[in-house]
Formats: C-alpha cells, sequence, structure tokens
C-alpha cells in the first residue's frame, strides 16, 4: 500500500468521523469524496471499496462507546453507580425496539441499496429529501417537548423513531438526520432525539459492518489491511472531536442550519453531475 493511498484512507476517515453523528449523511459524503476525487474503488476493488466505508464507521461507533460508556454499560447491567445498578427507565428494549425496523428493511434490501443506491446522482435526492424532514421536524414538533431525558422515552416513541430511521437506508438521508427529526417530531427535545440516536447507532452500525465483512470477505486482502487500519483509527479521532461538538450545539442551533447546508450541498453537486 503507498503512502497516497494511505492518505487516501486518512482522508476518508476524517470524513466518517466528522460527519457520521452530523445530520448531513456520512455515507453520502464518503461517496461523494470517493467516487467524485478518491476513487478507491479503482484500487481496491468495488465490493471491497464499499465494505471499508462501511467497516471505517466501526471507528466512529468506538468513539461513541467512549462517549456514552457508562449509558450503554448500564444497558447490559454492567455499571453500577455508589455500588447500585443504574436506576433508569430507559433500558435495552427502547434500544432493540427502536432499531428492528431497519434492521428488518436492511437484510431484506442490502443488496439493491448497495447495487443501486451508492452513487452521487441517489445522494443528491437523499440530501434534498433529508433537509426537506429535518425543516418540518423543528417546524411541527411541538414547542414544548415532554421527553427530555432519556428515561421519558417510551416503547412506542423508540419504535416509531426506529420506523423514521428507516429512511436512512437511503445512502445520503443521514442515519442521525432521520432519528432526531423522528425524535423531534414524536416528542423529544432535541438533546434527548440525538443521544437516543448515538446510543441506537452502536448496535445497528456494528451489526451492518459485521454482516458487510462477513459477506466480501473473498474479496479482502491482507495488502488492504494498513488502508482500513488507518481509516478506522481517522474516524475514531475526528467521531470523538465531533460528538462532543455536536451535542452542545444541537440544542441551541436545532437543525435546521444543517439542512441548509444540505440543500447547498446538494445545489452544487447537481450543478457539477447534471450540467
Amino acid at each position: 500500500m503507498e503512502l497516497f493511498d494511505l492518505i487516501k484512507a486518512l482522508i476518508l476517515g476524517f470524513v466518517e468521523g466528522m460527519t457520521e453523528f452530523a445530520p448531513v449523511s456520512s455515507t453520502g459524503h464518503l461517496i461523494i469524496v470517493d467516487d467524485m476525487w478518491l476513487k478507491t474503488e479503482e484500487f481496491l476493488g468495488k465490493y471491497p471499496a464499499i465494505t471499508f466505508k462501511i467497516v471505517i464507521q466501526l471507528g466512529s461507533i468506538l468513539a461513541v462507546i467512549v462517549v456514552f460508556w457508562k449509558r450503554l454499560f448500564s444497558l447490559v447491567g454492567l455499571y453500577k453507580i455508589d455500588g447500585k445498578k443504574m436506576n433508569s427507565r430507559f433500558n435495552l428494549g427502547h434500544v432493540i425496539i427502536g432499531m428492528l425496523p431497519a434492521v428488518v428493511l436492511g437484510f431484506a434490501f442490502k443488496d439493491l441499496i448497495d447495487d443501486y443506491l451508492f452513487g452521487v446522482e441517489t445522494v443528491i435526492f437523499a440530501l434534498v429529501a433529508g433537509a426537506i424532514l429535518m425543516i418540518v421536524a423543528d417546524k411541527f414538533g411541538p414547542k414544548k417537548p415532554k421527553v427530555q431525558t432519556l428515561d421519558q422515552i417510551t416503547y412506542k416513541q423508540a419504535f416509531s423513531v426506529g420506523l423514521v430511521q428507516c429512511l436512512s437506508l437511503w445512502p445520503g438521508f443521514s442515519r442521525s438526520g432521520a432519528t432526531i427529526s423522528g425524535g423531534v417530531l414524536f416528542g423529544m427535545n432535541h438533546r434527548t432525539a440525538a443521544d437516543f440516536t448515538f446510543i441506537m447507532a452502536v448496535p445497528i452500525m456494528m451489526g451492518a459492518s459485521l454482516v458487510s465483512i462477513l459477506k466480501n470477505w473473498e474479496y479482502l486482502s491482507m495488502d488492504d489491511l494498513s488502508f482500513y487500519i488507518v481509516g478506522f483509527i481517522s474516524a475514531f479521532v475526528f467521531a470523538l472531536i465531533s460528538i462532543r461538538f455536536f451535542l452542545k450545539l444541537i440544542s441551541r442551533v436545532k437543525l435546521v442550519p444543517f439542512a441548509i447546508y444540505r440543500l447547498i450541498l446538494a445545489a452544487v453537486l447537481a450543478v457539477i453531475v447534471f450540467l
């Protein structure tokens, strides 16, 4: 693996880490940066390149675990406060119910998504659709949300947000954009919706990465291992930075500024691609 190739992995890890948990679509940005400029598919191959984009998400997930480790460990009974288990209404059931719809649809349509939706053109439309949902959430969501913490989330709300998360199977739509918007529309404040989004992302993204690795195992090579490692570490470091920043920002600016960014990006890409 040449040095310039490793720089590409570093750049893609940066893009993944900085955009994974902002509602702008990390997958969409990876497709744009890679397909239009870096073109890793030319030396990795189609399916290993797609797998790389998914595997480096594990770096971002590790960052979530670092930030939310107390809450995550409490869900499986591994963390106690003052010698007692965390007393919480928010439990593993909320996470399972929330991730179930996307898991089912993801398994059912994974091949179609990989073959037909991983492209700049489809990402453009997804950026616009996701932006519209985010604007709708900010405009029509309750002005005084009843759900101010994770422990106030109901199972019905968790499932409802999970249904909205299915939209994020469309690359470019954004998992965090869909789930935070869904959370806001179903009565959560923005910070709680973001917390739920990040925690729910851990099992669903780890599962997606594992499935992709197993499916494309025959296409992977030890010669590419350094490329994957650099991308993973880069994604972890930059995701750690972006998560802490985003959690402080989301309660103040909400979703509309991110929606505007998505619309501008979609317009620029449309000019480049279609004109």
